[in-house]
């Protein structure tokens, strides 16, 4: 029962839950403005798992297996699943790009036959292995992946296309 001149007990509470709120929302704020933390060289714990699942499900080939190829008859299609920036740098010649983000949605469309040959690669080998998982995932019959990526297509001092691709 309140008495005459006392404050009510909503209005002492009131000003705890304002101040409480304030705490709340600066301490989230501040997780929202901080750099995340460093990650690990390769990427998450999960994505190290995922690409060494993928790998032990694909084939790979090395930088002399994959010059071979590119002069077999039907010559495999080379898929760049690199970034749109990464690609807009440099490429391997006569590449399609389908990056890695989009490749369930988009490569049907581009390559319909589910027999096509295809070698894939991304900067380092990894993704390109998750690709390569993937598609086969979706019943493509004959995908590979390049060992080592595109590093390692250019430390093998094979011809780079550099600079924006024609449109």
């Amino acid at each position: 029962m309140e008495r005459k001149g006392d404050v009510p007990p909503m209005a002492r509470v009131q000003p705890l839950l304002i101040s409480a709120s304030f705490l709340l929302l600066s301490g989230s704020l501040s997780a929202q403005t901080n750099p995340p933390a460093a990650r690990p060289a390769g990427g998450s714990a999960y994505f190290q798992t995922l690409v060494r699942e993928a790998q032990s499900r694909i084939r790979a080939i090395d930088v002399v297996q994959f010059q071979t190829l590119r002069r077999a008859s039907p010559a495999p299609v080379l898929v760049d699943v690199r970034e749109d920036n990464e690609w807009d740098k440099s490429r391997i010649p006569g590449a399609i790009h389908v990056g890695r983000g989009v490749l369930e949605v988009n490569i049907e469309a581009r390559i319909p036959q589910k027999s096509t040959p295809l070698i894939v690669y991304c900067q380092g080998g990894r993704r390109s292995a998750v690709a390569a998982d993937v598609l086969g995932k979706m019943g493509y019959t004959n995908v590979l992946s390049l060992a080592g990526g595109f590093a390692a297509y250019q430390a093998a001092g094979l011809a780079v296309d550099q600079g924006l691709p024609p449109k």
